[in-house]
């Protein structure tokens, strides 16, 4: 239970809160702190900011399962639970008919709750007690209990359907190339690289994980290798960087995991445009499946290349046959590199991906500015969602842990599958229409 608490107060107080700004469409609160799960009416959210407490909270996130995929999972169940209910679209993942007369907020709030104790058993006693908070707001009577036992049909199906999937399998060996170019562990904890098994997890929206595999990286002689490595060179070492002072904070500021902003982004949106629970559960739902399979997509190419991050290349230069570019053994970017692969940059896919789902379905303009729990107390400010990716996208060469080819490479890759889970998305809307 005081895990669970302290999942809580992580999401209230040190995850990012993103804050929308007063416009003419919209005038949501601009309080600086986000509301707690227990103040949140919409299940939809609730639910979100409950997820992302538990994966910021210590110790709690498994370590060989990719975010993304519990977001997905959970956000897939209370959608198809939502929409089996109010058929104002196709379910998604699984096809079930649910009783119209049944409780929306209900069936949603035990999909929830069901799939979340299946992903996180060690955390059921907060999870219950949180289920038990939001379904005592759900009048008593038949509705209520017709939506519970569809939100436990819906996510048990889920489950049963997502079983054997890849994403628990163990980590897939690795061991470090001997040739210039070749990813490296890297300093100062020298950590074996994560995910090494995620390309083998079965997408959520794509046909198979290298649908959109990328073309390889140039090549270490090339002039546009010499000039990504010379810019990170300058731009993200830790002492004596190029770096303007917004630079600098750009490149801590964006340090926490990206699909957390995102996901605070889209709260955002969804509260500034008064959605219903129906309008919500898709937005979310459509998101965090991109994304899933934005993980799936970018680990992919990442393991596919093995390409050296940063750090290596700029301490081996010497080495990379480029006469363009010259070592410094010294070198130490902004912040720690992840352990894995440099290309794509993870930042890139999940931005671009998101800017481009929540664009579809709000359009692509909206003001609100966004904390960190990098920088607290710090606000960044834009006026579109795509201004917003971009700047996430670059400060990852601020921080010194991706190449300008990393970033473009990612933003390429976000955009094919953001295109295709927004097509297959609006293709099932469109055949839900006609049936009706």
């Amino acid at each position: 239970m005081r895990r669970f608490v302290m999942a809580f107060l992580v999401a209230i107080l040190g995850f990012p809160a993103v804050i929308p700004a007063l416009s003419q469409a919209a005038q949501p609160s601009t309080s600086a702190q986000a509301p707690t799960p227990a103040q949140t009416a919409d299940p939809v959210i609730y639910w979100n900011r409950v997820l992302l407490g538990l994966q910021a909270a210590q110790g709690v996130q498994p370590p060989t399962v990719q975010p993304t995929y519990e977001l997905a999972v959970v956000h897939a169940a209370i959608y198809d639970a939502v929409v089996s209910i109010d058929h104002g679209a196709a379910p998604f993942l699984i096809h079930f008919t649910g009783p119209r007369s049944a409780s929306l907020p209900a069936a949603a709030d035990t999909a929830a709750r069901d799939t979340l104790v299946k992903l996180y058993p060690s955390q059921q006693a907060g999870i219950d007690q949180g289920y038990a908070a939001m379904l005592a707001k759900v009048p008593a009577g038949h509705r209520k209990s017709q939506g519970i036992q569809v939100g436990n049909v819906v996510a048990h199906r889920i489950l049963a359907r997502r079983a054997n999937d890849g994403s628990s399998a163990p980590l897939v060996p690795f061991t470090p190339g001997r040739s210039s170019g070749n990813y490296q562990l890297t300093p100062p904890k020298f950590q074996q690289p994560v995910f090494t098994q995620w390309p083998m997890v079965r997408p959520f929206v794509l046909k198979r994980a290298n649908q959109f595999r990328l073309p390889p990286p140039p090549a270490l002689t090339s002039p546009a290798y010499a000039r990504a490595i010379n810019e990170v060179k300058t731009l993200g070492i830790s002492q004596g960087s190029t770096r303007t002072a917004d630079q600098m904070q750009i490149g801590q500021f964006w340090n926490p995991p990206i699909w957390g902003f995102w996901n605070q982004i889209a709260q955002t949106a969804a509260l500034a445009h008064h959605g219903t629970l129906s309008q919500n559960a898709r937005t979310f739902a459509v998101l965090n499946l991109t994304f899933a399979d934005s993980a799936i997509a970018f680990y992919d190419s990442k393991y596919a290349y093995d390409l050296w991050r940063p750090i290596t290349a700029i301490r081996n230069a010497d080495s990379d046959g480029n006469l363009a570019t010259a070592g410094d053994p010294n070198w130490t970017p902004l912040v720690a590199t992840a352990p894995d692969p440099s290309y794509p940059g993870a930042h890139s896919t999940i931005s671009t991906a998101g800017a481009i789902v929540l664009s579809s379905i709000y359009g692509p303009k909206l003001k609100f500015a966004v904390t960190s729990p990098a920088l607290p107390g710090v606000q960044r400010s834009f006026t579109s969602f795509a201004d917003a990716a971009q700047e996430a996208g670059l400060s990852r060469i601020y921080a010194g842990v991706h190449t300008r080819i990393d970033h473009s490479a990612g933003q390429t890759l976000g955009r094919q599958v953001a295109t295709f889970a927004v097509d297959r998305f609006s293709r099932v809307g469109r055949a839900a229409t006609r049936a009706r």
